[in-house]
């Protein structure tokens, strides 16, 4: 039942003012009270908000393609303090996966933190794979997730609350699979959907997976196929076919755990996972941190099917262009690539696979090992072929 006192109360105090109290931006009456005869301010809610939505339709950038380019973000993170703590094995200096700070000789903690906005239209769809998106960061560096907290961005006045509590299921679900257990969380309300989890894991110090410490002789092995970001983009605009979505879906909601659990007992050292700055914008970090020409067989690369064909009618997100900007100083492409494959390249990935550079005799064993396990698209994709500042050469 509306408290018509209460409701009085506030909507005077807002008309007084000139500003609505719960948001600045609009006069009082708002649009809301004109059209459906409710006062978000005073604690109503909309009878008729729909329970089943399609997500992405709610959001500007979908998955990882709403994180901050690169190109920015360091520009953003220059002239920040560095990190001068000795318990401190691995920080934001080396823009590796995850932070690693020691314990004792035996045992430290890894942390990472992952938010974005829906990449799927279901909620407990997107929950999970927002989940293992968190994860990854922990298992790109080798390490154990233990504990996790969730973070969610809600429109709780205008969305139905059952659709935040699918999302946050989604997510504790897909983190009881992991072995994690979330032991609590934060929401703040926000017009557009954004969750993700902040994770706290275990790792062993003298262990540590990073990614500056790949070197000639070294083979790239790629875990998961990509092209999930422009797959998103052409369901946001009505164009993308449901097997496609389906095939993205079950990828991005599937865990890491197993590539990392392999690349561990095969002594790797050195891996990322590719997000959001796509396949070159990782394998640039990796190729400037550990001072290397990397060689890339496009052809080697998996992708989704029908990806290319997408591409070939101009279906590529804005967030393409964005992990360019920055990349793309340390990539040449060599004749006989294709434009769409260059396109694909670049394209941000939302829980992707891992990256992972290893010696060439233990190659064939590592992909080997991963599908034998589940992980069917692991791929051999390129190699180190020098030292150098950091460069990638694109093949065909």
């Amino acid at each position: 039942m509306v408290d018509l006192k209460k409701r009085k109360d506030i909507m005077q105090r807002s008309i007084k003012l000139g500003f609505c109290i719960c948001n600045p931006k609009q006069a009082c009456p708002c649009d809301v009270f004109k059209e459906k005869n409710v006062c978000l301010c005073a604690g109503e809610r909309l009878e008729d908000m729909p329970e089943q939505v399609e997500l992405t339709k709610f959001v500007e950038n979908a998955g990882c393609a709403s994180k901050i380019n690169q190109n920015d973000l360091k520009i953003v993170l220059d002239g920040l303090p560095e990190v001068s703590d000795p318990r401190v094995l691995v920080s934001a200096d080396t823009c590796d996966d995850a932070g690693v700070f020691k314990i004792n000789e035996k045992y430290a903690l890894v942390q990472s933190v992952d938010v974005f906005a829906p990449s799927i239209d279901d909620p407990y769809t997107f929950g999970q794979i927002a989940a293992a998106n968190s994860l990854s960061d922990i298992y790109a560096m080798g390490g154990t997730p233990l504990t996790a907290l969730s973070i969610i961005g809600f429109p709780i006045e205008t969305m139905s609350h059952k659709i935040m509590n699918q999302i946050l299921l989604g997510g504790i679900v897909k983190m009881k699979e992991a072995g994690v257990v979330v032991i609590g969380g934060h929401s703040i309300k926000d017009n557009e959907i954004k969750f993700g989890f902040a994770v706290t894991g275990e790792i062993n110090p003298q262990k540590i997976i990073t990614n500056d410490r790949a070197k000639p002789g070294d083979v790239l092995v790629l875990t998961k196929p990509i092209g999930t970001g422009i797959i998103g983009f052409a369901s946001q605009i009505g164009k993308a076919a449901q097997s496609a979505m389906k095939a993205i879906s079950q990828s991005m909601a599937e865990l890491n755990r197993v590539s990392s659990e392999v690349m561990r007992k095969m002594g790797v050292m050195t891996a990322t996972d590719v997000t959001g700055f796509g396949l070159m914008g990782h394998l640039s970090e990796m190729v400037v941190q550990s001072g290397v020409t990397a060689e890339i067989f496009a052809q080697k690369v998996p992708v989704f099917d029908g990806i290319l064909e997408y591409v070939k009618q101009g279906i590529i997100s804005g967030a393409v262009e964005r992990n360019k900007e920055f990349a793309s100083q340390y990539v040449k492409v060599e004749k006989g690539v294709s434009k769409e494959m260059e396109e694909v390249l670049y394209d941000p990935q939302t829980s992707g696979g891992l990256l992972i550079s290893i010696s060439e005799k233990k190659s064939d064993q590592l992909v080997s090992l991963l599908k034998k396990r589940g992980v069917v698209h692991a791929a051999l994709i390129g190699r180190i072929i020098s030292k150098s500042g950091g460069q990638i050469v694109i093949k065909k």
